[in-house]
């Protein structure tokens, strides 16, 4: 069964503004339940998991993995060596994508990719020195590169004191944020006495 023609031209509209397609999105288009069925056996539409979809025509970012893991939780927000791979800071190459996530809530059930999930019962790290960046039509939340590099510091133990001090480095020197910008997140996230040293040595 053919698929009507105004159905046709949301659907384009929206693979054209969403590299990845929500079960939600498709049905607020009037694609229905079965409609979106009918999709997949035609591989119009791949089921990249549950409840999220890629058009046949739709390309792949660089970005992707971002994009998938913002659509299946609002409340991600990718951090730590994900935050200084999105930056180009430093020479780290994740295996899995690096989020912070509310104490309560639920990590999202995804086949891929890899997650690895911090927690925070600090309301105001969910938006202090986060960015928030359109990707393939989803809004991704990324720690900024000062707030990135106070993170490496607060988590030096499971990153390693080496990956910390290569990414307070470049961030100065690629001018991506300021000493004293990087000094407001360190006393924000309570690490200002760990990271003095190594900021006045790069002064």
């Amino acid at each position: 069964m053919t698929m009507p023609s105004t159905l046709q031209k949301n659907l384009s509209s929206l693979a054209a503004a969403n590299e990845l397609l929500t079960t939600s999105q498709l049905l607020d288009a009037g694609i229905s339940d079965q409609s979106i069925t009918r999709l997949v056996e035609q591989s119009t539409l791949e089921r990249v998991q549950r409840g999220l979809y890629k058009h046949v025509d739709s390309e792949i970012s660089e970005h992707h993995d971002l994009i998938q893991i913002s659509k299946a939780s609002s409340r991600a927000v990718v951090v730590l060596i994900s935050a200084l791979r999105f930056h180009e800071i430093g020479t780290q190459s994740p295996r899995e994508v690096w989020i912070q996530l509310p104490a309560q809530t639920r990590v999202p059930k995804i086949d891929w990719p890899p997650i690895r999930v911090i927690r925070t019962r600090v309301k105001e790290l969910q938006s202090e020195g986060v960015e928030r960046h359109e990707l393939g039509g989803a809004m991704v939340s990324v720690t900024s590169p000062a707030r990135t590099v106070a993170d490496c510091f607060k988590h030096r133990n499971k990153l390693g004191i080496d990956v910390c001090v290569e990414a307070l480095r470049e961030t100065l020197n690629d001018r991506k944020a300021t000493i004293g910008e990087i000094g407001e997140m360190a006393r924000l996230l309570r690490v200002g006495k760990v990271m003095r040293p190594y900021l006045e040595a790069m002064i």
